[in-house]
């Protein structure tokens, strides 16, 4: 489609956006009692599920209606402005009857482009921020998709929320960072805010602080995070929500970085060392060409022979070879790792093609 232009939902140059509140709203009392606190912290949203869609039936799905009258509460007596997840046309209709001032698409709407266009086709016409986050899944065609359906209503103030994706077999993480993904997105749309919902990436709050660190080092636009005033006592996620009192101090803890370098000398000496770096891509790639010219050659071999390409020990022996070296140099497993397999993959595409071609006979082809 053509090129999108895009306005921020936040137009404080304060770095970083600060969205936080309660994963669900519960009671009066409990909404307007974070409200206050957050408040107090100076924070530029409040964040609370109305309608919460879960995984599997039974777990609380949210006090729905009511909690909307709760929100504009909150903004009545705080000031705050207010946010809440829509799922369905409906959800749009109610909450923008009650003045939530932005709403936020989930995971497991943006997986569906059809949700997707009907919460598109309940925008048409209604100049309202949203807030995208990526889907369950790990497909950036799925999160640009939603990002084109709501812009095709006529909705230009969008902004991206990572929230980590899920992977069978995770432990670290309740959804896998893959920061590769949503650094693609910003490079694909420059000018959308990326807003990173560490509450979902770790589901645990013993790693709030070190990923919304990373996430700030990676020039992100802002945080959104689950706040309680009692987490234990929660009636959904309570192991990720932290209390206001906690939220302050860990805000406090975070160091802003600057978005670009200014100082001329330290402009000078990054260009030294990113022309340095330039040179070592660059020989990085002959040397990864020269492989694969051995690898094509290694693949005649095997036509000739009639080998199969995939030698499951061989590719046993690289893979431990270079994680045992690659560690020795002060890489991490998981840089190996994929470095490795898309190396090995790579190799298999060049043999593959010279498998395919036609054996010559008699010198004639």
């Amino acid at each position: 489609m053509p090129h999108m232009q895009f306005q921020p939902v936040f137009e404080t140059k304060k770095r970083p956006i600060l969205i936080a509140g309660p994963c669900s709203a519960e009671t009066e009392e409990q909404v307007l009692e974070t409200a206050r606190a957050l408040a107090s912290q100076g924070i530029d949203l409040f964040r609370s599920g109305i309608w919460k869609p879960r995984t599997r039936p039974g777990a609380f799905e949210g006090v729905g209606k009511v909690g909307l009258d709760w929100l504009k509460m909150v903004k009545e007596e705080t000031g705050l402005r207010v946010t809440t997840e829509v799922a369905n046309g409906q959800h749009v209709e109610l909450a923008l009857g009650c003045g939530i001032d932005v709403l936020w698409i989930g995971a497991r709407t943006t997986v569906n482009p059809f949700s997707v266009q009907e919460l598109a086709d309940a925008l048409r016409g209604v100049d309202v921020p949203i807030l995208i986050k990526n889907p369950v899944n790990a497909d950036l065609k799925l999160w640009i998709g939603a990002i084109e359906r709501i812009y095709q209503a006529g909705i230009r103030r969008i902004a991206l929320v990572h929230r980590g994706f899920s992977k069978y077999g995770e432990v670290k993480y309740r959804n896998v960072p893959q920061w590769e993904l949503p650094i693609e997105m910003k490079i694909q749309f420059p000018d959308v805010q990326m807003i990173c919902d560490h509450s979902h990436i770790c589901g645990n709050r013993h790693m709030l602080l070190e990923v919304a660190q990373r996430a700030l080092d990676l020039n992100y636009d802002g945080l959104m995070t689950e706040v309680h005033p009692d987490p234990d006592s929660a009636w959904s996620d309570p192991e990720q929500q932290v209390t206001p009192l906690h939220y302050g101090e860990m805000v406090e803890e975070l160091i802003v970085r600057k978005p670009i370098a200014t100082d001329k000398d330290l402009l000078y000496k990054l260009r030294l060392l990113r022309s340095d770096i330039d040179d070592i891509d660059e020989k990085i790639l002959e040397l990864l060409a020269k492989r694969m010219i051995i690898a094509e050659q290694i693949g005649e071999y095997k036509r000739e022979n009639n080998i199969a390409i995939y030698q499951p020990q061989r590719w046993r022996d690289i893979l431990e070879n270079g994680l045992r070296k690659g560690v020795a140099l002060g890489l991490s497993n998981e840089c190996i790792g994929h470095l490795m397999k898309t190396i090995h993959q790579e190799s298999i595409n060049h043999q593959s093609k010279v498998m395919n071609e036609p054996l010559e006979v008699d010198g004639k082809g």
